[in-house]
């Protein structure tokens, strides 16, 4: 997929170019952005669980929101990836009632997160899936990037914006069964086990992920490819902010 065109690295300065990626697991956004942002960047993991696998520099187990709040003005960008799980169509309607009966419960952090980000005034990007309450200002698929996974994924452009980048026919189906039938693809279900679901090695190769043999975080982490396209966006907008205010 096509790059924006002003692809240059963040110029040299006393400073690293600070990163903030928040609810970062294993730092797949991490390395994304380390790819576009270059050597010159500083980049702070923030996950309230333990990442042990973490790609970055620097790490923070603890809220995300309240670290933001706290240090989010420090930064020079910050990408936030909130848990998916409640935010999309499977916790939704009739299978949010279904939830609560058994008392299953899932943390919405979109919304405070968004509210923490603007207090900054810093440029950001907040990653969530179909159906969150993310604005989905820029759509990014696997297939852009000649990926082995689909796995469709919007960003909200907080304080700087982003041209859409075409979005190709998917090639196929991804592999695996449903309802009792077998399909085979070019794509793998880098998600859940069993039932033909990819594995480890499948997920490390389709996602460009090869730091991590934790089945379940490489399973949450997005692919590299697709904050390096991200952060590319950014430079060029900073590019073009340069070019007007000279």
């Amino acid at each position: 997929m096509t790059q924006p065109t002003d692809i240059r690295r963040v110029p040299d300065t006393l400073r690293p170019f600070k990163v903030l990626d928040g609810c970062c697991c294993i730092g797949g956004g991490t390395e994304g952005y380390r790819r576009a942002f270059g050597p010159n960047c500083h980049i702070t993991g923030v996950d309230i669980q333990a990442q042990p696998d973490y790609r970055g520099d620097t790490f923070h187990q603890g809220d995300v929101v309240e670290y933001i709040r706290a240090h989010g003005h420090e930064y020079d960008f910050i990408h936030v990836s909130p848990p998916c799980q409640g935010e999309g169509a499977p916790t939704k309607g009739t299978n949010a009632a279904r939830n609560a009966a058994i008392g299953r419960t899932y943390p919405r952090l979109i919304v405070p997160v968004r509210a923490a980000l603007e207090s900054t005034g810093r440029p950001y990007a907040i990653e969530n899936v179909a159906g969150s309450d993310v604005r989905k200002d820029i759509r990014l698929c696997g297939e852009q990037f000649g990926l082995a996974v689909l796995m469709h994924r919007y960003f909200e452009l907080g304080r700087w914006t982003a041209v859409q980048p075409a979005h190709p026919r998917h090639r196929g189906r991804v592999r695996g069964w449903r309802h009792g039938e077998y399909h085979d693809g070019p794509y793998v279900a880098a998600y859940g086990k069993g039932g033909g679901k990819a594995t480890v090695e499948e997920i490390q190769w389709a996602k460009g992920i090869d730091w991590s043999t934790d089945h379940l975080r490489l399973r949450e982490a997005l692919p590299p490819a697709y904050t390096e396209w991200i952060g590319r966006a950014h430079l060029a907008h900073l590019a073009t902010s340069w070019e007007v205010a000279a």
